[in-house]
């Protein structure tokens, strides 16, 4: 084990800008949750590709990453937010398909968690079809917050918007989330740890 894995993701960048091959300690670090989270926004079929993308994309930009930030997921999040926006109408229709077929491949982690306020199955099915119809902004502030863990302050960060408007979003999202779910609001689980 490299004495890099004990540091932080400021220190592995800036370890990374005069050794390209301490980059790798950032990818090992968080390419399997970014992986995940995009799976479950495009599928798996997309993941590996955005995946890619987004720590090349985040290697040509080394340089412009502010180390004051020990933590660099927002950072990478938000690069794949980038990504993910590009493909928006696959992300929708991703959607559809779950709401129409009830089946989601890898629906570990949120349905696992959603499972004890809600029945797993008529919940996804209603909760897919609420995610498809909110606004691109607004779910991409939702799905951060609930699929990704990350805080509000993190969220914004990510998306490079102000807390204020990740608020705003994710009221919005929520209202609409929680009428599909008949008043339960599936993003209230990451408040109920003390995230936001």
């Amino acid at each position: 084990m490299s004495a890099e894995t004990d540091l932080d993701d400021a220190e592995v960048i800036r370890r990374a800008r005069r050794d390209s091959a301490a980059f790798s300690v950032l990818f090992d670090r968080h390419a399997p949750a970014l992986h995940r989270y995009v799976t479950r926004r495009l599928g798996d079929s997309m993941a590996d590709d955005i995946v890619a993308e987004t720590f090349l994309t985040a290697f040509r930009r080394l340089g412009r990453y502010d180390t004051d930030y020990r933590d660099a997921r927002p950072w990478l999040y938000g690069i794949a937010a980038n990504l993910i926006g590009k493909h928006h109408r696959a992300e929708v229709r991703a959607y559809l398909s779950l709401a129409r077929t009830g089946v989601d491949e890898v629906a570990e982690s949120y349905a696992d968690r959603v499972e004890a306020r809600v029945t797993a199955s008529a919940a996804q099915r209603d909760l897919v079809r609420a995610l498809a119809t909110l606004a691109s902004k607004d779910r991409e502030v939702l799905l951060m917050i609930a699929w990704a863990d990350l805080s509000y302050e993190e969220t914004a960060r990510a998306l490079g918007i102000p807390i204020g408007t990740v608020r705003s979003r994710l009221h919005r999202a929520r209202r609409k989330t929680r009428e599909a779910l008949g008043g339960v609001d599936p993003s209230a689980i990451s408040e109920e740890t003390g995230r936001g």
